[in-house]
C-alpha cells in the first residue's frame, strides 16, 4: 500500500484522529520477500542457536561471538543498512522481522545481535560523514568487526547526559585524548568498534566518538558480568586511559551526541518489542504443550479453568504485542519513504521517520517488555515445580526477560517520555491535543445521551469504547496540564498513571484494527479466536484505565472539580453490553488447546 493511497498519521495523533483498519499494517500483510526472511531467520535460530540453550546458559561467550559472525555471513547483520555501505538496504519492516525471529531463542544472542545492529552501527549510518560510512559500516554490516555502545557510567544511567567521561583536543588539534569509565557495555568483550560519549570541556551536552578497539590505545576491559539473565551476552566495564581518537572520528558536531544517543534508544525501543514477540510465541507454545500432556486428578491440565484463563492471556497479549508492532514499525518505514520522496538523504529520512513515532516506540517498548515477563511468569506455573527447575525452558526465559524492562531506558523512563512527547508534539501543533480537550471538558458539563446506539456491526460498541477511552487520557492530560502547566514533569506518578492510559488506548486499538482488517478481507467467521482476543484485551485495558485514571484525577483535582471528572470517568468507561470475559478466554484457550501452540 503507497503512502499515498492512504492517510498517514503523524506520532501520537492516533489519539485524536480515528485510523481506518484499511490504513493499518499487521503481521498477515507480510510481502513474499518478508515472508521470506522470517522463514530464513527462523531456521537459522532453530539451527544455530536454540540447541544450544545450554550452553549460552552456561556463559558460553564464545558461542555468541561464533553465532554472531555466522548471522553476519548470511547478512542478517546489515538488513537495514543500505546497499552502498554492504548492506541488504531492506525496509523497517524487515528490519523488525529480523530482530523478532533471530531473538526468541536465548536472550544472550537477542542482547548481542540488537546491541550490534543496532546501537552499535545505526550511530554511523544516521550520523556518520559519507567517509565514516565507507570506512566502518561495511565491516560492521558484513560481520567482519562487532560493534558496542558506551553510553552508561557507574554514576550516569537514566540521566545519561550527565556523564563524566572527558575528550580533550590534543595541542596539535589533530586528535582528542578520552579518558572515563563506562559500564554495562553490551559485546565489550568481542568488540572491534565503540561508540563511545564523552563531554569537551564545559559542554552543556555530550559528543560521539568512533573508537577502534585497541588494547595499545589505553582501553582496558573489566572481567564479564555474572547477570541474572543474558548470561552469555558480553557485557564488561570499560576504561579509557588517554585513548587517542583522531578528529575526523567525531561522530556529526560537537555536543550532538545526546541527541545521537536518545535517537538510537528510539530505534532500539520499538526493536526491543519486536525482540520480546517471538520469544512470548514460544514460551506459550511450550506452555500450552506442557498443560496438554500433564494429567493431574486424570485431566490434562489444560482442561482447568484456572490454567486456561493463562493460556487466553498469555495468548492475548502475544497477538495485540504483533498487532501494535507492525502497526508503528509500517508507520515508521512510510514516513521515512515520505521523506525520501520529498527529497532528504537516506539519513535525514530515517532519523526523522523514527523521531516522528518516538512516542509508539515508547509504549511498545514498556507494553510488550512487561507482557514478554507476564508471559514467563505464568510460564512457569503452567509447569508448577518443574517450572523452576533449569531442565525446562521456562526458568531462563523467566530470566532473561527481565532485562527488557531496564535496557533502552527503564519502563519508568519511557513511561514519563511517552507523555512528556506527546505534550511536546501538541505544543509544537503537531497533535492538536487542546481543541478535543476543550471539547471533552464541554461534553462533561453537557447530559449524556441516553439513545440506544447500533452495535450489530462487528467492533462497533468497542471502536466507541475506545474513543471513549480516548476522551479520559484528554480529561486527565487536559486536566494535569491546567493544573500544573510545565511543572508537570516534577509530578512523575500522575505522568505515569497517564502514560498508563496511553499505552492501553494504543495497544487495545491496534489489536481492533488488525482483526477487522481481516475480518474484512478474509471473512468474519475466520477472525473468531481474535475477535475474542481483542474483546479481551480491551475489557482488561478498561479496568487498567479506570484504575489509573482515578488515581490521577484524585491527585490533582478536589471539590466539584474532582466529582465531575469522577463522574466523567464512569461514564466514558462503561460498557452498554459487557463481554463474557469467561467464555473469552474459554474460547481462545480451547483453540490453542486444539492446536498444541500459538497459531495465529
Amino acid at each position: 500500500m503507497s503512502t499515498e493511497t492512504k492517510e498517514l498519521l503523524r506520532g501520537g495523533q492516533f489519539l485524536v484522529k480515528e485510523t481506518n483498519c484499511e490504513d493499518v499494517f499487521t503481521p498477515e500483510d507480510f510481502s513474499e520477500e518478508q515472508q521470506m526472511m522470517k522463514e530464513a531467520v527462523t531456521e537459522f535460530n532453530d539451527r544455530e542457536i536454540i540447541p544450544h540453550k545450554a550452553r549460552f546458559e552456561a556463559k558460553d561467550y564464545a558461542l555468541t561471538e561464533e553465532v554472531m559472525y555466522k548471522a553476519g555471513e548470511l547478512g542478517f547483520l546489515g538488513v537495514s543498512v543500505p546497499e552502498a555501505y554492504g548492506g541488504l538496504g531492506m525496509g523497517f519492516v524487515s528490519t523488525m522481522i529480523t530482530c523478532e525471529y533471530i531473538s526468541s531463542g536465548t536472550g544472550s544472542f537477542s542482547t548481542a545481535f540488537g546491541a550490534h545492529t543496532g546501537i552499535g552501527t545505526m550511530p554511523i549510518t544516521l550520523y556518520g560523514s559519507e567517509e565514516q560510512k565507507l570506512k566502518y559500516v561495511p565491516k560492521l554490516a558484513s560481520g567482519e568487526w562487532m560493534g558496542a555502545y558506551c553510553l552508561t557510567e557507574p554514576g550516569a544511567g537514566s540521566d545519561a547526559n550527565s556523564g563524566k567521561t572527558t575528550a580533550t583536543l590534543s595541542e596539535d588539534g589533530k586528535s582528542y585524548n578520552i579518558n572515563g569509565q563506562k559500564m554495562w557495555i553490551s559485546n565489550a568483550g568481542f568488540c572491534k568498534l565503540l561508540i563511545v560519549f564523552a563531554r569537551i570541556g564545559d559542554d552543556k551536552n555530550i559528543t560521539g566518538f568512533i573508537v577502534e578497539n585497541d588494547p595499545n590505545n589505553g582501553i582496558t576491559m573489566g572481567e564479564e558480568e555474572h547477570k541474572l539473565g543474558i548470561r552469555a551476552s558480553s557485557t564488561r566495564q570499560v576504561f579509557f586511559n588517554d585513548t587517542v581518537v583522531p578528529v575526523e572520528n567525531m561522530l556529526s558536531e560537537r555536543g550532538n551526541g545526546f541527541k545521537i544517543a536518545m535517537n538510537a534508544l528510539n530505534i532500539g525501543r520499538i526493536k526491543l518489542a519486536a525482540a520480546c514477540l517471538d520469544s512470548q510465541r514460544r514460551i506459550t507454545t511450550h506452555a500450552v504443550k506442557y498443560a496438554n500432556e500433564r494429567r493431574q486428578f486424570k485431566t490434562p491440565i489444560a482442561d482447568f479453568g484456572a490454567i486456561k484463563a493463562k493460556l487466553a492471556e498469555m495468548t492475548t497479549n502475544t497477538y495485540v504485542g504483533e498487532a501494535a508492532s507492525y502497526r508503528a514499525a509500517k508507520n515508521i518505514e512510510d514516513r521515512i519513504a515520505f521523506r525520501l520522496e520529498a527529497g532528504n538523504s537516506h539519513q535525514e529520512a530515517e532519523l526523522k521517520g523514527v523521531e516522528e513515532y518516538a512516542i509508539e516506540c515508547s509504549i511498545l517498548k514498556v507494553a510488550v517488555s512487561e507482557d514478554v515477563q507476564k508471559c514467563a511468569d505464568e510460564g512457569i506455573q503452567i509447569f508448577g515445580g518443574m517450572g523452576f527447575s533449569e531442565e525446562t525452558p521456562m526458568e531462563s526465559a523467566w530470566r532473561d526477560a527481565r532485562i527488557a524492562r531496564i535496557y533502552e531506558g527503564t519502563n519508568e523512563i519511557n513511561r514519563m517520555l511517552s507523555v512528556g512527547m506527546l505534550i511536546k508534539k501538541a505544543m509544537k501543533g503537531h497533535v492538536d491535543l487542546l481543541g478535543p480537550a476543550t471539547a471533552v471538558g464541554e461534553e462533561l458539563l453537557g447530559i449524556p445521551s441516553f439513545d440506544t446506539p447500533d452495535y450489530s456491526a462487528l467492533f462497533a460498541e468497542e471502536k466507541e469504547m475506545i474513543a471513549k477511552l480516548k476522551k479520559v487520557f484528554l480529561m486527565v492530560a487536559g486536566g494535569a496540564i491546567q493544573k500544573y502547566g510545565p511543572d508537570l514533569e516534577d509530578h512523575q506518578q500522575l505522568l505515569m498513571a497517564a502514560s498508563d492510559i496511553l499505552i492501553e488506548i494504543y495497544m487495545a486499538e491496534s489489536a481492533v484494527l488488525r482483526t477487522e482488517k481481516n475480518a474484512k478481507r478474509f471473512g468474519e467467521d475466520s477472525q473468531e479466536i481474535q475477535i475474542a482476543m481483542s474483546k479481551l484485551y480491551l475489557y482488561n485495558a478498561v479496568d487498567i484505565i479506570l484504575k489509573s485514571a482515578k488515581e490521577g484525577i484524585i491527585s490533582f483535582a478536589e471539590g466539584d472539580e474532582q466529582r465531575m471528572l469522577l463522574m466523567g470517568l464512569k461514564r466514558f468507561t462503561k460498557y452498554a453490553n459487557h463481554p463474557n470475559v469467561v467464555a473469552l478466554r474459554n474460547t481462545i484457550a480451547e483453540k490453542i488447546k486444539a492446536e498444541d501452540s500459538y497459531c495465529f
